[in-house]
């Protein structure tokens, strides 16, 4: 079984999430290029998990591109790695304060990789800097 842990975290805060596996890391994406809702005063307080912020980065920003590159890319190594019969990989999505952008692109992944491949692997979402979301 692929084990895949996918992080939203803060370049600010805490910084790119050490790999616990010991297999030195896996894909870390940078979304500080995505133009940040968390600019707009209405999205201030809320975070990628709520509509608000999801519908501004699907219609006024580059992540819908952005994301369908990222699932072509993970898509090879998780091909890889379930042929192999390797058991860990990180996936990693920072911004400025892993609120809105690294929240909104971890969710998505992951309900994208869940979708794509089920029961092959088992999936792990932390949100480093929101951890009211940690338990959805």
């Amino acid at each position: 079984m692929l084990h895949i842990d996918i992080h939203s975290f803060s370049y600010k805060k805490g910084g790119i999430p050490k790999d616990e596996t010991g297999n030195g890391g896996g894909f870390t994406f940078d979304c500080r290029g995505i133009l940040n809702p968390g600019r707009v005063e209405e999205y201030k307080i809320q975070t990628g998990n709520d509509i608000g912020v999801q519908e501004y980065l699907e219609t006024k920003t580059e992540m819908p591109k952005f994301l369908e590159l990222i699932k072509s890319l993970v898509s090879i190594n998780i091909d890889n790695y379930l042929d192999r019969g390797f058991e860990n990989l990180q996936i990693n999505f920072g911004c400025t304060g892993g609120q809105h952008r690294s929240v909104y692109s971890a969710i998505k992944i992951a309900h994208f990789i869940e979708e794509k491949y089920g029961e092959k692997v088992e999936i792990s979402l932390h949100h480093d800097e929101q951890h009211q979301l940690n338990h959805q």
